[in-house]
């Protein structure tokens, strides 16, 4: 694995972590679909089936990691969501959504982790 492999890595495991944290179920980590992409992480959120992509970057040196999400990868996300549940079986009671977690490693200090829920 190169090194933005294992920052993402990284990221997705942090992000893992904090779903767990916050009561989530994760159900599936780098689910992929063919050549069309991949769900970084699948989780319940009681009822809601929610699909997260993990957006990983170093501190002070790139855009901020929400900043990638532009609207043909929410496009692409909900293709891919629409996949996972066909091929999986029928969406929760609840529904689904799509989160997006933005984790940022700063040079110094603790990372930071935010989760935005129901982007795209």
């Amino acid at each position: 694995m190169n090194a933005r492999g294992a920052l993402g890595r990284y990221g997705e495991d942090l992000a893992a972590r904090r779903l767990s944290e916050t009561g989530m179920t994760v159900l599936e980590r780098n689910w992929r679909c063919g050549r069309t992409g991949e769900i970084d992480i699948v989780a319940r959120d009681g009822d809601v089936l929610v699909f997260c992509e993990v957006k990983t970057r170093r501190g002070g040196r790139f855009e901020h990691p929400m900043a990638a999400v532009r609207p043909e990868k929410a496009e692409r996300l909900r293709r891919l969501a629409e996949r996972w549940i066909q091929t999986h079986g029928a969406a929760p009671p609840g529904g689904a959504r799509i989160d997006l977690i933005g984790v940022v490693l700063p040079e110094r200090g603790a990372p930071v982790v935010e989760h935005v829920r129901g982007v795209a």
